[in-house]
């Protein structure tokens, strides 16, 4: 028996393998709140059109055949089953007439409302939290990306166990026993599920310290970091491939990309970084997915600069602007103090008034947080934004001058290559006056080199 997924639809498949049979048809409810109580007043309206477009994505991301997406209005959410009796049953009515194995709620359900829309409409049924969790667990492809979708679903589904035993009597049992054998069965699975999320956090616990002394190593020789963050599908991985070398997946497709990746570049100054590509965010993200990644976007929160990519071209790009900002806030990220850079992304999907509307929305900012407008498809716009990192790199180095002893060519060298240089100017001595720019972390080793040239 497979306990790590037992009650969602599995449409995983090995590298290079092919889709066999006919794609699972699905129902794709999206339930729209009517108003917006409890939200402040500020908060980004996120159309129901678009709400459907991405639960529509999300389907498509693992290849569901999508038969229908109904927008469903909520006054109140109602606890046994999250929308009003007579919708239920004129969605079964729809079910039945698409045959569709599967229906996908966009909402976070408890366990009695997806068990009791299982029972209403006699088809399968996945919530939000469950499907972005089908996605990354396809998405996966290294094995610490594998280990954290399996604690995330490990930890969804434990709650959710008593679903996969309705096979199972629940009754009293007989001589004194109180439980009948589906209780007993439920808690020896519960326990199985306990002992294999202790073992998977035990080896996340080991990429964790891989990972930090990774980053003490590149503290040695230490290179800025620059991470790209943003909502899925607003065109980081295809900015992250004309950035570098990187080959990363870049499709038009919800969380193309899972793992992370990391790139070494050269800024136009000649001051050399590495780039981190990151996994895209979504609105209600689920928080289990946010902690069982939490290593991975520690490279986002050490960068020394943020690119916050935004698909401009995009009618909700507030809405998802303010998604992303909230996910950061959760990682810790305090954004009044950090260096992060608004990227305007997918200019070029603009008409010239749309462009000349979101330039005048641009210039509203203050100077210092006014966005780059890029188009990581066409390059326009990408020297420019490179400059600007540059020069929030430069802000943040020290400025000294040293002087290198005549014989002591390779401290020179290791200068030039780690620093920039302002002024050099031979003395009468011999020896060479250096005036540059140099990160903190490696004034420190060029102090040391001097001093032990001295």
């Amino acid at each position: 028996m497979d306990i790590r997924r037992p009650d969602i639809v599995s449409t995983t498949l090995a590298d290079g393998e092919e889709p066999r049979g006919t794609p699972t048809r699905v129902l794709v409810v999206v339930p729209v709140r009517s108003s917006r109580r409890g939200e402040g007043a500020d908060a980004p309206s996120r159309s129901a059109t678009a709400k459907r477009d991405e639960a529509v994505g999300l389907a498509a991301a693992i290849d569901l055949e999508v038969t229908e997406a109904v927008i469903v209005t909520l006054n109140e959410p109602r606890p046994a089953t999250l929308i009003g009796k007579g919708k239920v049953e004129e969605l079964a009515g729809l079910v039945t007439v698409h045959d569709a194995g599967l229906v996908f709620v966009d909402a976070a359900l408890s366990p009695v409302q997806q068990r009791n829309l299982e029972k209403a409409w006699k088809a399968k049924v996945v919530d939000r939290t469950g499907l972005i969790l089908e996605i990354f667990g396809r998405r996966a492809r290294t094995k610490e990306g594998g280990l954290q979708v399996e604690l995330a679903h490990l930890s969804y589904q434990k709650s959710r166990l008593v679903r996969s035993w309705t096979h199972l009597e629940r009754q009293r049992g007989g001589f004194g026993f109180l439980g009948g054998p589906g209780e007993t069965q439920i808690e020896a699975d519960r326990r199985m599920i306990q002992e294999r999320i202790t073992r998977i956090e035990r080896e996340l616990e080991q990429v964790t310290r891989t990972r930090r002394l990774h980053r003490q190593s590149r503290r040695r020789v230490p290179y800025p970091i620059i991470a790209l963050v943003g909502y899925t599908n607003a065109g980081k991985s295809t900015l992250f491939n004309a950035l570098t070398t990187g080959g990363v997946l870049a499709q038009d497709l919800l969380f193309a990309t899972l793992d992370p990746t990391l790139r070494q570049m050269r800024l136009p100054r000649g001051t050399k970084a590495i780039l981190s590509d990151t996994v895209g965010f979504i609105s209600d993200l689920p928080t289990m997915l946010v902690a069982a990644f939490r290593a991975t976007l520690e490279e986002v929160i050490e960068a020394d600069v943020i690119l916050h990519v935004r698909d401009v071209s995009h009618g909700d790009t507030e809405a998802q602007a303010a998604d992303v900002k909230a996910i950061l806030g959760d990682l810790g990220i305090d954004q009044a103090t950090r260096t992060i850079l608004e990227v305007w992304n997918k200019v070029d999907l603009l008409d010239a008034e749309t462009r000349e509307a979101a330039r005048n929305r641009a210039e509203r900012h203050e100077p210092e947080a006014r966005p780059h407008f890029v188009s990581a498809i066409t390059g326009e716009g990408i020297p420019e934004l490179l400059s600007a990192v540059e020069d929030k790199l430069r802000a943040a180095h020290d400025r000294m001058t040293v002087t290198v002893a005549a014989a002591d060519g390779a401290t020179l060298h290791w200068i030039h290559e780690n620093a920039e240089v302002e002024a050099r100017e031979p003395l009468d001595s011999g020896e060479t006056r250096v005036t540059l720019r140099i990160a903190p972390a490696k004034r420190e080793q060029l102090e040391r080199r001097l001093a032990q040239a001295s």
